[in-house]
C-alpha cells in the first residue's frame, strides 16, 4: 500500500485516565485507505530528548468524520509530549504501515479478539470491521484494575465484551486465558494484541485446539520501514522486520515456545 507523510489535525483529545489519552486527527483531504492491524509513525515535537517518531496503532477509522484515532499510553517523553497536543494542532504522521489481519470468509465462523492494555486499540479497528462484513465478534480485554479498561463501551457497539482483571474490580478476577468464555465457548479464529507474555498465552491455548491464531507483535520499532533493524523477530523464515513484514503474524510463523 502506498504510504502518506500527512499533517494530521487535532480534532479531539479525549483524556481516558492518568495513563491513556486518546487523539482524534482529521485531514483536509480524505484519509488514505487504512487495514486492521496497521499503524503510523508519529512525530514527536517539541522534546530535546525525543529524536525518533514513536509507533502507534490505528485504533478506528471514521469515514463519515473523515477521522482516525491514536491511543497514546503515557510511558516515556515521547507519548508524554504527544499527550500535549490539543485541538487545532498539527501531528506529522507516516501512514499506514505494517500489515493486515487475515480476515475470515466462512459467516459462521466464531471469532475472538483478544487485548490487553494499550494492544486493545488494534482490537478496535478490527472488530469494526469485521461487524461491518457481517460478523458479531466477541472480544477479550484484560487489565490490571477497572480504571485500566479502555473504550468499553465503543467495544459493546461492536460485539459481545468479555472483561477480566487481575484484582477483580471488573469482570473476572485473572488473566485474559482464564476467563470461562475460554471454556465455554468454542472459537474458529483467534486475534490478539497485548504485552508478550499475554500473547504467549493465548497463542498456547490456540495451538494446543489447533484454533488459527494472529498476533499483532508491539516490538520497538523506531522507522516503520525496515532501515532500523529495531524490531526484527525470529520467525521460522528466519529474523523479519516486524514494522513490513508484520506487525500481524501467524503463530506458526513465530518461533515462541508455546
Amino acid at each position: 500500500m502506498k504510504k502518506y507523510i500527512l499533517d494530521l489535525v487535532i480534532k479531539e483529545k479525549v483524556t481516558l485516565n492518568d495513563n491513556y489519552v486518546l487523539l482524534k486527527a482529521t485531514h483536509p483531504q480524505p484519509l488514505p485507505e487504512m487495514l486492521p492491524g496497521q499503524f503510523a509513525e508519529l512525530r514527536v515535537d517539541g522534546s530535546v530528548t525525543t529524536f525518533l517518531r514513536r509507533p502507534i496503532s490505528i485504533n478506528y477509522v471514521d469515514r463519515t468524520k473523515n477521522e482516525v484515532w491514536f491511543l497514546i499510553q503515557l510511558v516515556g517523553d515521547g507519548t508524554r509530549r504527544l499527550a500535549m497536543l490539543s485541538e487545532g494542532d498539527l501531528l506529522n504522521t507516516v501512514l499506514p504501515l505494517g500489515n493486515t489481519f487475515t480476515l475470515p470468509e466462512k459467516k459462521e465462523e466464531r471469532l475472538l479478539l483478544v487485548g490487553g492494555g494499550v494492544g486493545t486499540a488494534p482490537m478496535l479497528y478490527l472488530g469494526d470491521e469485521l461487524k461491518k462484513k457481517g460478523f458479531r465478534p466477541h472480544f477479550l480485554l484484560g487489565g490490571r484494575t477497572r480504571a485500566g479498561m479502555l473504550q468499553l463501551e465503543e467495544f459493546a457497539c461492536i460485539g459481545e465484551v468479555f472483561v477480566t482483571t487481575e484484582d477483580g474490580t471488573l469482570g473476572e478476577k485473572g488473566y485474559v486465558t482464564q476467563h470461562s468464555v475460554l471454556s465455554q465457548t468454542h472459537f474458529d479464529r483467534i486475534y490478539t494484541c497485548g504485552p508478550k507474555p499475554m500473547m504467549m498465552a493465548v497463542a498456547r491455548y490456540a495451538k494446543e485446539r489447533n484454533i488459527f491464531c494472529e498476533v499483532s507483535l508491539e516490538n520497538t520499532m523506531a522507522c516503520g520501514i525496515g532501515a532500523c533493524l529495531c524490531c526484527v523477530e525470529k520467525t521460522t523464515k528466519g529474523n523479519l522486520c516486524v514494522c513490513t513484514e508484520g506487525p500481524i503474524f501467524n503463530i506458526e510463523q513465530l518461533t515462541w515456545q508455546i
